[in-house]
């Protein structure tokens, strides 16, 4: 049996959980303030307030370190890597620390699981982080060579969920196409081929659909104008893209349950602007149709909004025509972490090196 911790910090919160191979044992969602997070400058400096409350967690649950074989941690925005299960090594946590490739709360698990690591002697992975680049040539060319299309994407739950679906039936991920839709804060569609994600839209800093808090393509033109209108500054702009988009943006929440209720209520803009980002989401699984050629095995959803089954049917109207639709709900990143625990327990050869 495999006893892991799994460490995934959020913006607001840190979810730990101890799992029993794939049972989780204990769970606890450990909630920061904005008040608690004010004196921290960058998300590094928060390491060992974060670091400290995990730790009293799991002394209230006599849950003791030494029980685990392994810590697994959510990635974060490392350099770009191909899919996996990587070591945290010395070089990792400094590109954390520093932000080499940007800042983002997730960058706290690496370090968080390297330092409790260390003091007991357990061994620390991440999985599949945002920045998986499994890319194909052609899909890095945006039409400006001072612009490069990147990998960013919810790499871990897509990754997770092809397995399962494969799993269940009865396919061999290395020879089946699949698309893949993550409904969540942010929106990210990828084409899988043959157990790579061959195309996938920057989820994070702008670009396809629009979702809950981010604002997905922008017009370019009208973009440079908001950045020299003298209205925004530099940090209000990124704002725009991610954080304060979407539903946030014309509806003043970032709930997708909120607008459900509100679309329950009659409320007519909620109902146009649910189905604008239903639309915008058909569309691109239909670009990421073109890239596989017409030839998909199925398509996928997954993330929290994949709970409203009005949603999915409303993309899937669109869609339906190009493969068989399959739904599973949520955003299941601990049991994720968990397989990526049991996995690497199994077969240490699976360990890869971030260089």
């Amino acid at each position: 049996m495999t006893r892991s911790l799994i460490i995934n910090p959020g913006s607001t919160s840190t979810k730990i959980a101890a799992f029993e191979d794939l049972t989780p044992v204990f769970q606890k969602s450990l909630s920061h303030s904005a008040e608690q997070l004010a004196p921290y400058n960058r998300v590094a400096d928060q390491f060992e307030f974060r670091r400290d409350i995990i730790v009293q967690a799991l002394k209230e649950a006599n849950i003791l370190m030494s029980s685990f074989h392994v810590i697994m941690a959510r990635g974060g925005l490392v350099h770009p890597v191909e899919s996996g299960i990587y070591r945290v090594s010395p070089r990792m946590v400094v590109d954390l620390k520093q932000a080499i490739y940007g800042e983002h709360a997730s960058n706290l698990g690496a370090i968080i699981a390297d330092d409790l690591g260390k003091d007991f002697s357990i061994p620390v992975f991440i999985a599949d982080p945002v920045v998986v680049d499994e890319l194909q040539d052609v899909a890095r060319i945006s039409g400006h060579p001072d612009f490069v299309r990147r990998s960013i994407f919810h790499a871990l739950n897509h990754k997770a969920i092809a397995r399962r679906h494969c799993e269940k039936e009865k396919l061999d991920y290395q020879k089946v196409n699949l698309i893949i839709v993550h409904l969540g804060g942010g929106v990210s569609v990828a084409a899988h081929r043959y157990g790579k994600v061959v195309d996938a839209n920057d989820a994070l800093t702008g670009e396809g659909p629009f979702s809950p808090e981010r604002s997905g393509t922008l017009t370019a033109g009208q973009v440079v104008d908001h950045c020299f209108s003298g209205k925004y500054t530099k940090d209000q702009m990124h704002a725009i893209i991610c954080g304060s988009g979407g539903y946030k943006a014309y509806l003043g929440t970032n709930s997708a349950l909120d607008v459900e209720k509100r679309i329950a209520e009659h409320d007519d803009q909620a109902l146009l602007i649910r189905n604008a980002m239903a639309y915008q989401i058909a569309k691109e699984i239909g670009a990421m149709a073109a890239v596989l050629h017409g030839r998909v095995d199925g398509i996928l959803f997954t993330g929290g909004m994949a709970h409203s089954h009005d949603f999915v049917e409303k993309i899937s109207t669109y869609v339906s025509y190009i493969a068989p639709v399959f739904t599973y709900p949520g955003e299941d990143e601990m049991t994720a972490l968990a397989e990526n625990a049991v996995a690497i327990v199994a077969n240490p050869r699976l360990a890869k090196d971030y260089r």
